[in-house]
């Protein structure tokens, strides 16, 4: 009876050294909420495994889930999930969501950015014109397959090779078989703001990417001035080291 008493007692402790943390954790954000936005050939689960972590965080957590068809819809659908997000608000984008979110991170609710091995572009360029290809080759856009409506998507030895290669089969068969096709005529849809410039930003580099190359997201971190944190993963950094990335955006609520 005594060691159960005991046993008790400790998870009790435990229990309250948690919910002490979290509260902790709470008390230091600035920010109410998170949109997270997919980038190309994903979608919003994406994100399953950053989210329990930023909801312990005491953080609300929407993500959303773009359509791919073009820069400005993109924008408009994550315009609307800040719209009824709980301000302020991080706002974060993997790879093409970091167009989407150099776009929409004007909006008044938006507090800080972060990007997740995600594009960086100045005002006024595409895609297209930001990856630089010439300087930063990138063997996963050399894969990419175009179907005959015009939108791009990666095989699933592609996803396995280049956007996901630090993870198990089975998560990278998932990653190909729920991912959200591109809209070729997105990749010449220019910015029109660059909310780099007003908001606080961070950086979360993969270093082992070979969609967005990670030189490339070095001189992306560089110029917009982020703070910038690096770990050897794939493009699917999100996926394969969660944590890392969440508490990159924690940080950017504070």
């Amino acid at each position: 009876m005594t060691s159960l008493r005991n046993f008790l007692a400790s998870a009790a402790m435990a229990s309250a050294m948690i919910w002490s943390s979290g509260q902790a954790i709470a008390s230091d954000l600035k920010a109410n909420s998170v949109v997270l936005v997919h980038g190309a050939f994903a979608d919003g689960s994406s994100w399953s495994k950053v989210t329990p972590f930023l909801e312990a965080a005491g953080l609300e957590v929407i993500a959303v889930q773009n359509p791919l068809e073009s820069l400005a819809g993109d924008v408009a659908f994550t315009n609307r999930a800040i719209d009824r997000a709980e301000g302020p608000v991080v706002l974060v984008g993997h790879s093409w969501g970091g167009m989407v979110i150099t776009e929409a991170g004007g909006h008044d609710k938006v507090q800080s950015l972060v990007y997740v091995a995600a594009y960086a572009p100045n005002e006024g360029q595409s895609l297209g014109e930001a990856a630089e290809l010439e300087k930063f080759p990138a063997p996963g856009i050399g894969a990419l397959q175009k179907d005959e409506h015009g939108y791009f998507f990666l095989s699933k030895e592609a996803t396995a090779k280049y956007f996901a290669q630090d993870l198990p089969k089975d998560q990278t068969d998932f990653i190909a078989a729920s991912q959200g096709l591109l809209n070729s005529s997105a990749l010449g849809e220019p910015v029109s703001t660059t909310a780099w410039k007003e908001k606080p930003s961070f950086y979360a580099i993969a270093g082992e990417d070979h969609m967005t190359p990670t030189g490339l997201q070095r001189e992306f971190a560089k110029k917009i001035g982020a703070v910038s944190k690096e770990i050897a993963s794939s493009h699917s950094i999100m996926v394969s080291q969660p944590e890392f990335v969440a508490n990159l955006i924690i940080e950017a609520a504070k």
